[in-house]
């Protein structure tokens, strides 16, 4: 019995993770086919990665900037836009850009959890915006989720700050990658 148990585990780490890559991969093509209505399978997935090369070489000339950074300025004047735009651009190119942030990997210690610790990565090595000098910021992927963390904090230990609320957003947001402009400095309450 405990043969048939072992090698049904085992065939479960190899079948599991294999099915759903191709899953996603296979749902990935059918949704972008299905958004260009082209009867081939495959055909949309492989148009979109020319036109996204494509618009990456015209991103590079002269004219392409221009009509790049028009577009720019014009995400960054819309209100809700402004955040969702700056915050997505700011993580792409923290991975794919010349600034890439997340290459400094750290492991941050609780002393007031047992000693407890975190993997995460160093985004920011200065923090001049907010009132905390010595910090820095580190940003704490999470396993398999896009979300956030809601804390449960003692209110004597939390600081009021006041500032510009979307631009901070923004900074959690991307992860400490974004920063605040230059107008923007919070203060304590």
């Amino acid at each position: 019995m405990n043969f048939i148990i072992r090698n049904f585990l085992r065939g479960l780490l190899i079948v599991v993770p294999v099915a759903l890559t191709l899953y996603f991969l296979y749902g990935l093509f059918s949704r972008i086919d299905r958004l260009l209505g082209l009867p081939y399978r495959g055909a949309g997935f492989a148009i979109t990665m020319v036109a996204i090369t494509a618009i990456g070489f015209l991103g590079s000339n002269i004219i392409g900037k221009t009509l790049f950074s028009w577009t720019e300025k014009l995400f960054i004047r819309a209100p809700f836009v402004r955040i969702v735009y700056g915050s997505i651009k700011d993580l792409l190119e923290a991975f794919v850009g010349e600034k890439k942030r997340f290459d400094k990997p750290v492991l941050v210690s609780f002393p007031s959890m047992g000693g407890s610790k975190s993997l995460g990565f160093v985004t920011r090595e200065t923090i001049d915006f907010l009132p905390l000098p010595g910090h820095v910021g580190v940003y704490f992927p999470q396993s398999y989720n896009v979300a956030g963390n809601l804390l449960l904090i003692p209110s004597q230990h939390v600081q009021l700050l006041e500032g510009d609320a979307a631009q901070l957003m923004a900074f959690v947001v991307s992860g400490g990658v974004s920063v605040p402009t230059s107008a923007a400095r919070f203060i304590t309450t």
